[in-house]
């Protein structure tokens, strides 16, 4: 098997350039005699939790070690002997007996010398067995470089290039035998087995249309491909046989069907371990079990599916599928009386002949995890992490006050616990060890000694930068000192790029002083065009030079799909932004309005009714213009008890002089864009439809200090390939990687003054 040897610095040479709110900080600079500097990285806002890590750095070589690893994202690999841990500093290994965290070869993080970015964690998508990784490089905003990376020796291989980047899911799944993986390109579904000669064409392992969300894996290495109403079982073997024919053969053998078309852009599914039945939440609301029939012509199909109506508001969907065949499906919303989330949960109980689901307690997290055995499940979010008796759904106990970001089962009685201060391997029955720190609340080197101390939950832990940490009594910390007998280090403010500030380090022995990790620069763009002459009364961008940030506007015509996945994606970038409200949304959505108002985002018009103002049947007078806007003022202030912004824009952006004008009089400033993303286009239309990849790379080209980007939320009458709403933490993570903040219109307009 051949591969390529990359160096770990790629991600400096592409898009690097971070937003303000996402910028990474230093802290706590502590120079030992022995000339390593303790320092503490922090990270907030950009879409990932707010966390910090601790390093030491040899400044005799510049070599960095992370020593606390926070767990953002965590998997159990090589056969539950290694947990692998994620987070803005990159990925690293801790070995389940406990240690200080790893780094892995190949891949590129903070202490291989990547700057450390903020914004979103880059996935990664490790085989079970551990040998095996991938990653998606950067080649544009949007797209990447799917890479195989073989950890112990640190060498990759790009298996294909201009592969979509990450946005709620990883494009690739591998099998539980780590020989295969399945990833989605463009519509279709491919295979690739590790040990294929290079350059195989991708036309002989193809799988057929769908995306990732339409495979699943079983324990045995088969999977199940759910392709429009079919379901087909596919065998590990036939893989390397069937699919030379996927043109016109499907592939595997018939499962079972569903009574409805599945849409991955939209849909997922489970199946149960027999293969018998299928849980699939279709359109991200509504959530059926089905019994699988191969043969629905027969007349003793089920007549009725039990199913439960998930909230529009739905922030996520969870299933829990015991072997003993005990359905739970968990759904997070927002909470009714604050700013905040519950989340709601029910069991499919079965009666006599009846079959439905019926509502359970409220559970305490976002997040659940079943015990290999089905009796306990793991639930966690920002009240801590619990234990339940899963088949009573009864509380255990409580295992952490802090909040969890990531559990894993080791077997069925023990399990590995994620929180904002510790990696903890816990026995159900109440024993616990450390595995590693996930942070550090103090921290300094040992008065006499080569150990460093680090103060997390009220206790003190030691470790010489070797050994794991272990909680020690007492900590003899030494005074915090910037001096050594060969150098001085200080902080220095960084105006640019995606540092706040920067560890100087001074030669006391030599000469010079240089930053302990190199700068990085914001991309330079191209000078904006030349204004042109435009409508009077239109205001389409704010100011061009000064500020970097932009407008992202939300219209909402008179669908509500994809608001929730926008409303979560805003809320953890740290974003306020303006939506746009058509007064056919607010009679048909009102709760969503409430919801926009709640969530502290500004609200403006879109008139009374969703019709084209430049139509030759309108009649653009002061009073029917006067009239749709005040229409639409009631509406809103009925459902949500305030008052749109004054300002708007006309329905499909249709604007004139005289519709401006009669606007004014109204009291209303139109609003334009100078950046049309096109997600508009539907199947229908005459225009060229973008796929919703190549729309953010549009924008990103396009736009400038003080635009305005409006994103159109709510499915087409004529439908799309796929929704721009869908992918909406790339284009967010793209604005903040190229220094912009993502300001309401309202912003602009006071900047524009």
């Amino acid at each position: 098997m051949k591969f390529r040897v990359i160096a770990c610095l790629f991600f400096a040479s592409i898009l690097i350039p971070f937003h303000a709110g996402a910028k990474v900080g230093f802290r706590g600079l502590d120079l030992s005699d022995d000339n390593r500097l303790l320092f503490r990285a922090e990270s907030s806002g950009g879409g990932a939790p707010s966390q910090h890590g601790l390093f030491i750095s040899r400044l005799t070589d510049l070599a960095l070690q992370q020593i606390t690893a926070f767990p953002e994202k965590m998997e159990l690999l090589d056969g539950g002997g290694t947990l692998q841990v994620q987070n803005v500093f990159g990925a690293v290994r801790i070995p389940l007996s406990g240690g200080l965290p790893r780094n892995i070869p190949g891949f590129p993080s903070f202490i291989a010398g990547v700057p450390a970015a903020g914004g979103r964690t880059g996935d990664i998508a490790a085989s079970s067995d551990g040998r095996w990784a991938l990653f998606v490089e950067p080649e544009t905003y949007a797209y990447g470089n799917l890479v195989l990376l073989e950890i112990q020796s640190g060498r990759t291989r790009t298996v294909v290039r201009h592969i979509e980047r990450p946005a709620s899911c990883f494009p690739a799944s591998w099998s539980p035998d780590s020989r295969v993986f399945i990833y989605s390109r463009e519509g279709k579904l491919y295979y690739y087995a590790v040990g294929s000669p290079a350059g195989m064409d991708e036309r002989f392992r193809l799988i057929g249309e769908g995306g990732i969300n339409s495979v699943t894996w079983s324990a045995n290495g088969d999977f199940f491909y759910l392709k429009g109403d079919l379901i087909y079982r596919v065998r590990g073997p036939e893989l390397f046989t069937r699919t030379l024919y996927a043109n016109f053969l499907e592939i595997g053998s018939l499962a079972g069907k569903i009574p409805f078309e599945f849409d991955p852009a939209f849909d997922f599914f489970r199946m149960s371990d027999d293969a018998r039945s299928v849980l699939v939440c279709r359109g991200r609301r509504a959530v059926f079990y089905c019994l699988l029939e191969p043969d629905d012509y027969a007349s003793n199909v089920r007549a009725v599916l039990p199913y439960v109506l998930i909230p529009r508001s739905s922030l996520g969907v969870v299933f829990l599928w015991s072997p003993a065949g005990i359905i739970t499906v968990m759904a997070q919303v927002p909470s009714a009386n604050s700013r905040g989330a519950e989340t709601l949960a029910w069991r499919l109980r079965a009666d006599g002949k009846e079959v439905n689901f019926v509502p359970l307690q409220g559970a305490p997290g976002s997040e659940a995890l079943l015990s290999p055995d089905g009796r306990r499940v793991l639930i966690w979010g920002e009240d801590g992490v619990f234990l339940y008796d899963y088949v009573n759904w009864r509380l255990i106990g409580k295992v952490s006050e802090r909040p969890g970001f990531s559990c894993l089962w080791i077997n069925d009685e023990e399990f590995i616990s994620g929180d904002s201060g510790r990696i903890e391997r816990i026995n159900v029955r109440g024993g616990r060890s450390l595995l590693c720190l996930s942070a550090a609340d103090e921290f300094g080197f040992e008065e006499r000694g080569s150990r460093v101390f680090a103060k997390n939950g009220g206790a003190w832990f030691a470790t010489d930068g070797r050994s794991p940490w272990t909680e020690t009594a007492g900590a003899n910390v030494r005074k915090t000192s910037l001096v050594s007998g060969r150098y001085r280090v200080y902080l220095e403010r960084q105006f640019h790029g995606p540092y706040e500030n920067l560890p100087m380090i001074r030669n006391t022995a030599s000469t010079g002083t240089a930053p302990l990790l190199p700068a990085v620069q914001y991309t330079g763009e191209p000078l904006p065009p030349a204004e042109e002459e435009g409508v009077p009364g239109l205001f389409t961008h704010g100011p061009r030079g000064g500020r970097r940030e932009v407008a992202l506007c939300f219209d909402l015509y008179d669908d509500a799909s994809g608001l929730p996945e926008v409303l979560s994606a805003l809320r953890r970038y740290g974003i306020t932004a303006t939506f746009f409200l058509n007064g056919d949304f607010i009679r048909r959505h009102p709760g969503a309005a409430k919801e926009i108002a709640e969530a502290g985002h500004e609200a403006a018009s879109m008139f009374f009714a969703p019709i084209d103002l430049s139509d030759a049947r309108y009649r653009i007078a002061d009073e029917f213009v006067a009239r749709g806007l005040a229409r639409n003022e009631d509406e809103y202030y009925r459902a949500t008890g305030r008052e749109l912004s004054l300002f708007w824009h006309p329905p499909y952006y249709a604007v004139s002089a005289e519709i401006c004008a009669a606007a004014s009089r109204a009291g209303y400033r139109t609003v334009g864009r100078d950046v049309d993303p096109m997600d508009w286009v539907s199947r229908n239309s005459q225009s060229r439809q973008y796929s919703a990849s190549d729309t953010i790379d549009r924008i990103m080209r396009q736009k400038r200090p003080g635009s305005i980007i409006p994103v159109r939320l709510g499915l087409l009458s004529g439908g799309r390939n796929d929704y721009l709403f869908l992918r909406i933490e790339v284009l967010l993570d793209a604005l903040v990687r190229s220094g912009y903040e993502t300001v309401t219109v309202s912003t602009l307009l006071e900047h524009a003054r």
